[in-house]
């Protein structure tokens, strides 16, 4: 698991252009570590109603606090601001560009809070925060595989190493499908409860094949064969044929692995000469999404073979 640890200084140097921050306050307060991925507007503790305020969260204002504020006498303003930005507060920021008033400059400084303000609505930037928050902190892992999607199923391709997993995936690029990532592939939970696979930036759209090399599937293959993340819908297990290991041949048994709390179909598909693991993976797929439509082959099979049982019995016993 991915430990998650987000300071200030990470929230600014990775979405500070896209959420247009300019500071305002000391860098050094940037090293504040932000605890909680949820954001507080002040509303109701600007007026002196402090219960319910959490102090420990991203502070944002906006054109009605700052109204509310310019309304009041300087003794009054500043007692409400000391009530609102405590030490624990990560940074306050503040939309539609909006000048802070010097006691909150002062009490930032005071306290050791990075100040930020934006041009842009503040519900706006309130929204964006909330989902920028809720992804740096969601449960994540890297793990050791191949990520493609498939007829629109993200399938995760795994096993012991050089047992052809980069070469399905290139396999399966080759028929139109698309790659995510090859080798390290980081699998995030996301809102909702389903599992989404990225890759590292500094491998995304490559691919390691022996004897060749690492190459590019974007310019090889072009960019309909490539994106950059997709859900992790089922993963498929390469392992090479064992002829002392039983292979399910029907398929009644479903198969799961646990991801982040989250139940992943899982399939094993044995490689020998001879066995075409791409249209395996391909086909697996398929019938993956059969079963999610309600349409299941074992068990239909299994449901006419205990009924040609029990016709035959019955003719048995008439006999």
């Amino acid at each position: 698991m991915i430990p998650r640890m987000i300071t200030v200084h990470y929230l600014y140097e990775r979405f500070g252009k896209e959420l247009q921050l300019e500071l305002l306050g000391q860098e050094a307060f940037l090293e504040k570590q932000i605890h909680l991925p949820e954001i507080q507007r002040p509303g109701l503790s600007l007026s002196g109603y402090m219960k319910g305020h959490a102090e420990k969260r991203l502070l944002v204002m906006g054109q009605v606090e700052m109204r509310y504020l310019k309304e009041l006498s300087d003794s009054v303003r500043l007692k409400r601001l000391e009530a609102i930005v405590k030490k624990p507060v990560p940074a306050v920021i503040l939309g539609r560009n909006f000048q802070p008033p010097k006691e909150l400059l002062a009490l930032c400084e005071e306290r050791g809070i990075a100040l930020f303000r934006t041009p842009r609505k503040t519900m706006d930037l309130f929204n964006k925060l909330t989902v920028l928050l809720a992804e740096e902190f969601s449960d994540k892992i890297s793990c050791h595989g191949t990520l493609v999607e498939a007829y629109g199923i993200g399938v995760l391709i795994q096993g012991d190493s050089s047992v052809g997993k980069s070469e399905a995936a290139l396999g399966l690029i080759e028929r139109g499908h698309r790659l995510i990532s090859d080798d390290i592939v980081k699998v995030k939970r996301k809102e909702g409860g389903y599992l989404e696979g990225t890759g590292p930036d500094l491998t995304r759209h490559l691919i390691e094949i022996r004897g060749i090399g690492i190459i590019n599937v974007a310019h090889l293959y072009g960019a309909v064969c490539i994106s950059e993340r997709a859900r992790v819908d089922m993963i498929v297990r390469l392992e090479e044929w064992n002829d002392d290991h039983f292979y399910d041949r029907v398929g009644l048994e479903e198969k799961y692995v646990d991801m982040l709390g989250v139940k992943v179909s899982s399939y094993l598909l044995p490689v020998k000469p001879g066995r075409d693991i791409v249209l395996l993976i391909e086909t697996t797929v398929l019938n993956h999404r059969l079963k999610k439509m309600g349409y299941n082959s074992a068990k239909e099979f299994n449901v006419k073979l205990l009924e040609a049982i029990a016709n035959r019995q019955k003719n048995s016993a008439k006999k």
